[in-house]
């Protein structure tokens, strides 16, 4: 893995992978693309190779490229915000300009590993497995199937091809407090809490997610981008923890006591519950989450605390 293209490398999960793989792979050839609308730089602190800032269903990667071929793309350009309701945005960016990379990356096969998400389950009390109908509830998440239905279409057309989707959970850690309101619970608790007030969550707080560091979600992408062959898989950690948990790690991790303040739950299409079935990724590229809630949580406090 020498030549890589990131998607949305200014953003969450694309910064955080960016610097591990100029790290990990220091000879690698990494060109990160994206059009700031979400992604912040400061996330790309310290980063040394090559930024295109361009929106993706508008480049010309023969241009930015020119014969270089690419020996990995990872997809991670989106609009994540599952609050923001304007159909055609939500499915123009993530839909089209998914569809632009894949012409793309059609002509040489290069490998592609996207991001799907949870958010394609819907509504359920059950564990989240592959098979598992989609039901979005939401245009972001219907964004997601979409691209989930592209995906397998060219893998069914082109079986040499590899195309991966990792359906991430609830994702948490550091580099994405430009998200603001569509940043994770788990950082907008803390916020909350060193600025000396109760946490804020939803009646009656017993609602489970499945909440994964960041640095398992750039452990997966790397599996997955190791596989022969295409699929679709979940990334999570396998355990559901409610918010009353979340709010004593961030209690324990931060030398706090507070209680939490319940407050209405103003969205019909919320996602009480979610926990990954992991079995599938674990037998494909040996994914094992390593971070536990506290540990994550603990890591990421501090993380925050050095930051500011």
């Amino acid at each position: 893995m020498h030549r890589i293209l990131i998607t949305g490398g200014a953003g969450f999960i694309g910064s955080n992978l960016a610097l591990a793989i100029q790290d990990r792979f220091p000879n690698a050839s990494l060109v990160l693309l994206d059009d700031f609308r979400s992604g912040h730089f400061s996330n790309l602190e310290g980063y040394r190779g090559d930024l295109c800032v361009e929106r993706l269903g508008k480049v010309d990667f023969k241009g930015l490229l020119g014969d270089q071929r690419m020996d990995v793309v990872f997809h991670l350009a989106s609009i994540t915000d599952t609050t923001e309701h304007d159909q055609f945005l939500q499915l123009n960016h993530n839909v089209e300009d998914f569809r632009h990379l894949l012409k793309w990356a059609c002509e040489d096969q290069t490998p592609v590993v996207y991001a799907s998400s949870a958010a394609t389950y819907g509504q359920t009390d059950d564990i989240m497995t592959e098979s598992k109908v989609p039901s979005p509830q939401n245009v972001y998440a219907f964004s997601k199937v979409q691209m989930d239905n592209l995906a397998s279409q060219y893998a069914r057309q082109f079986p040499a091809w590899k195309l991966v989707g990792l359906k991430f959970f609830n994702v948490y850690g550091p580099r994405e407090a430009h998200k603001g309101a569509a940043s994770s619970m788990i950082y907008q608790l803390y916020r909350q809490m060193r600025n000396g007030q109760r946490p804020r969550i939803f009646h009656d707080g017993e609602q489970r997610r499945d909440f994964i560091h960041v640095e398992d979600v750039v452990e997966a992408c790397l599996g997955a981008a190791a596989l022969a062959s295409s699929g679709v898989y979940n990334i999570g950690s396998g355990v559901a923890s409610s918010f009353h948990q979340v709010i004593g790690a961030l209690n324990k991790a931060m030398g706090l006591q507070y209680v939490p303040e319940y407050i209405p739950n103003p969205y019909a299409f919320y996602q009480a519950f979610t926990q990954a079935e992991i079995i599938q990724a674990r037998n494909a590229f040996q994914y094992q989450p390593r971070m536990t809630l506290q540990d994550g949580v603990k890591q990421y406090v501090d993380w925050l605390d050095s930051a500011s």
